[in-house]
């Protein structure tokens, strides 16, 4: 492990009084631009997902309340809609955007990922106590990069999906309803990739300013600054289980094997929800290790974990919405099911494969864990096209490359 300095140490003392307050009795208090949760750091990691569905539970109803309090239906709050529907009354999405079935799609829905056991994998558990030496922080960093810096598309891809002559229920209201999943998902690629308008910058437009935007991948390039990896030693070979949820992700959002319901839920439902937990678990280990070896972390540092912790309740009700209208019955709903569970179980496998590569310390692969046969997977078909897919991956990003192509495993429990 890396020796901390005197003057890192005291850059640190700087540093620290920005991400923590640390109180009497070795506790933390974390302010507002921090983290939501000032005392997260005296929860149990079980205790933090608790509270993130708690609170998503409570600011998704609270919403569906304050229009019924209001008066209005939920159409009336989207313009674009209710003029097209005063022209076509008797539209599907009249009861597809019903409050009543929405809230309880909601539940449904919410409950289904949020109990899938990836948001406490064993890996973020144990992350949570900081128990680990610099190069294993590092190692971490370096490996989960992968995954941050090959995903943020899917979002791009299953919006190209989207279109005036895709084939819908609602009639005359199919291109408006396909309108509303562009927006939907544009804003999300907006925040994913921190554009503005060009405008924004003032004066003399430069061509730097093009490039400029703070992207997720940039922010993960600050934490590289905060824990002293090198601009070099960024990039490394993907694991084969990150490859693998890479792929999965790529697939489910663009490739004809799924269709738009399932593109959606893979962007949408099997992500927004649990990132922000479990990412409040990366920010606790890293704030509890920065403290016992003073490392001079700063809230830039930081950004792209506390970035993600504050739950989006925009964000994440206008996916809900749009997911509804276009979930117009049961086998819809149970498709959403499947493709989240597709994706909650390569990000599983994923992590426990990042888990051995940090740790050095065998852990248990998705089909191990007696996963609850809810989360099984329903039918075979991402077993093929992702073995088809490896193949056209370039060899030199993928540890052992060859191999990888060559097995037949893959990083899902099939239903019997």
């Amino acid at each position: 492990m890396d020796d901390i300095s005197p003057s890192r140490a005291a850059a640190a003392t700087i540093a620290a009084s920005a991400v923590y307050e640390k109180l009497p009795g070795g506790k933390f208090r974390l302010p507002p631009h921090i983290h939501p949760m000032p005392d997260l750091l005296q929860h149990s990691a079980e205790e933090v997902v608790a509270i993130y569905r708690e609170n998503q539970y409570r600011d998704f109803m609270n919403v569906f309340g304050r229009i019924e309090r209001d008066g209005v239906s939920l159409i009336e709050e989207v313009p674009v809609l209710a003029r097209a529907l005063a022209r076509h009354p008797d539209s599907e999405i009249v009861r597809t955007l019903s409050i009543g079935r929405l809230r309880e799609l909601f539940a449904e829905l919410h409950d289904h990922v949020m109990e899938h056991p990836v948001w406490l994998h064993p890996f973020f558990i144990r992350f949570f106590d900081g128990n680990f030496t610099h190069e294993q922080l590092q190692r971490f960093a370096r490996q989960y990069f992968n995954q941050i810096k090959n995903t943020r598309q899917c979002v791009a891809i299953a919006l190209g999906r989207f279109n005036s002559l895709m084939p819908l229920p609602f009639g005359p209201v199919n291109e408006i309803s396909s309108e509303m999943t562009q927006i939907v998902l544009a804003g999300l690629l907006a925040d994913e990739y921190g554009t503005t308008d060009h405008s924004a910058h003032g004066g003399e437009l430069q061509v730097r300013d093009l490039f400029s935007y703070t992207t997720h991948i940039a922010m993960f390039r600050q934490l590289f600054d905060g824990i002293g990896v090198p601009e070099e030693r960024h990039n490394t070979q993907l694991l084969h289980g990150t490859a693998d949820n890479v792929l999965t992700q790529r697939l489910l959002a663009g490739h004809e094997a799924f269709d738009t319901i399932e593109a959606l839920a893979s962007v949408g439902l099997g992500m927004e929800w649990g990132v922000p937990a479990f990412f409040s678990l990366l920010l606790g280990g890293i704030i509890r290790y920065s403290d016992r070896e003073g490392l001079a972390i700063t809230p830039q540092h930081l950004e792209v974990l506390t970035a993600h912790v504050r739950q989006d309740v925009t964000h994440a009700i206008a996916v809900m919405l749009v997911t509804g209208m276009l979930a117009t019955g049961r086998g819809e709903v149970e498709r959403i099911k499947n493709a989240t569970n597709m994706l909650m179980s390569s990000r599983y496998q994923m992590m426990s494969e990042t888990y051995e590569e940090v740790f050095e310390e065998p852990c248990l692969a998705i089909d191990r864990i007696n996963l609850h046969p809810r989360h099984h997977v329903a039918d075979r078909r991402i077993a093929g096209v992702l073995r088809e897919a490896r193949t056209s991956t370039l060899p030199s990003t993928v540890r052992d490359h060859a191999a990888w192509t060559a097995s037949e495993r893959v990083p899902f429990v099939f239903a019997a």
